[in-house]
Order: structure tokens, then sequence, then C-alpha cells
């Protein structure tokens, strides 16, 4: 397993946890109260960050780690590793889109901004889901032949 997939492994459960944190951090700030009153902000900004530098020091953590374990620097993204990069961008890009459109319809219609925001995450982390699946998929059985 080359660098690039284990970084997508990673990041697949970087996102998975991180989402699942914040619903959780979320629903128990609510306190059974109704969930638009939740301090939903920090607990939004605060999962987004983690994940990010997460994602950023599991990267490091695996080139040094497969560096060390080699003896070789990685030479870096191959033909193949770049399609399939391409493959799960364009499979994930669908629920950027989907978000896009859902946040700015519920804007029109004057909804709550915890409704928005969370519609607008949610497609986030569908979409970063997505992208990891279809690019492990691809890694295991190969691009699909369209």
């Amino acid at each position: 397993m080359g660098f690039e997939e284990r970084n997508t492994w990673s990041f697949l459960v970087i996102s998975v946890v991180s989402y699942a944190t914040y619903v959780v951090l979320v629903l128990r700030s609510a306190a059974g109260g109704p969930l638009v009153d939740a301090p939903y902000q920090r607990y939004l900004l605060g999962t987004i960050g983690f994940a990010i530098l997460a994602a950023i020091i599991s990267s490091i953590a695996i080139r040094i780690a497969m560096a060390v374990r080699t003896g070789k620097e990685d030479q870096g993204a191959d033909q193949r590793d770049r399609e399939i990069s391409a493959f799960g961008s364009r499979m994930g890009q669908s629920f950027m889109v989907i978000g896009g459109l859902a946040a700015m319809l519920m804007a029109l219609a004057e909804w709550d901004w915890f409704w928005i925001a969370n519609v607008i995450y949610l497609c986030f982390a569908l979409s970063g889901l997505t992208e990891s699946i279809a690019r492990i998929a691809a890694y295991r059985g190969g691009l699909p032949q369209w």
C-alpha cells in the first residue's frame, strides 16, 4: 500500500471521527432542548480545525514512517495515483453541489443559521467520505471503465 492510499484511509477515519464527535457534542450541549439553541459554532469550528490539523499530522507521520521503513523517500504520486485522485474528487463533488444548493435554498427560505451551517458541514463530511471510499475502491478494484 502506497502513501496516497494510506493517506486516503487516514482521511476517511479522520472525517468520520470528527463529524461524529461534532454531532455528539451538539446533541449533548442541547441537553434535550431545541437544537437551534445549542452553542454549535465552537464545536463546528473546533472539529473542522481538528480534522485539518489531524490530516496534516497524519500525512506527515505516514510519509516519515514509510521513509523509515523503506529507507528511501516517497517518489510522489504516479499517473495511477493522479487518476484515482481525480476520480475520487469527481465523486465527492456531488455533495458539495448539493450542500451549496441546499444552503442557498434554506437561506432564501430564511431558515435558522443552525440548519444552514449544519447542512453545509454534513455535505462537507459526506463529500470527504464519498471521495475517500471512491478512491479506496479504485485502489482496491481499479478505476471504472466508463
